[in-house]
C-alpha cells in the first residue's frame, strides 16, 4: 500500500455521484465511483476509485491516492482519491463509503 498512496491518479467515473447501482436500484451513489484507468486489480477489472472533492457528478478525475479501503472478505481493494489532495479523516472516508462498503469486511489503511 505505501507504494500507492500519495500517488496521482487518473480514471473515469462510472457511477457519478446520485446515479443508482445498477444491480441495485434502490443504492444511490452518494460520491463518485470509478477506477482508474489502465491499473489493474485482483480481480481482474480495473482498480475501482472513490473520488473525494466535489459535490456534483463528474466524468474523469485526476487526483492523490489519499488511503486505501482493504476487503478483508473480498479481494478487491478500493482506493480513495482526493481531488485536489485534501486528506480527508478517517471519520469522513468511512462515512461516504459505507453505502456500499457495509456490505463488506475491511480496514482503511494510509
Amino acid at each position: 500500500m505505501d507504494k500507492i498512496i500519495g500517488t496521482i491518479v487518473k480514471g473515469h467515473i462510472d457511477r457519478p455521484l446520485g446515479s443508482a447501482h445498477p444491480d441495485y436500484p434502490d443504492m444511490i451513489y452518494p460520491i463518485n465511483y470509478g477506477y482508474v484507468d489502465d491499473v489493474f486489480a485482483a480481480d481482474g477489472e480495473e482498480q475501482d476509485v472513490y473520488v473525494f472533492g466535489t459535490n456534483e457528478p463528474i466524468e474523469t478525475f485526476e487526483g492523490k491516492v489519499i488511503a486505501v479501503y482493504h476487503r478483508t472478505n473480498d479481494n478487491e481493494d478500493k482506493w480513495i482519491v482526493s481531488l485536489d489532495g485534501t486528506d480527508y479523516s478517517d471519520e469522513d472516508i468511512l462515512s461516504a463509503i459505507e453505502f456500499q462498503e457495509q456490505y463488506f469486511e475491511g480496514e482503511l489503511l494510509r
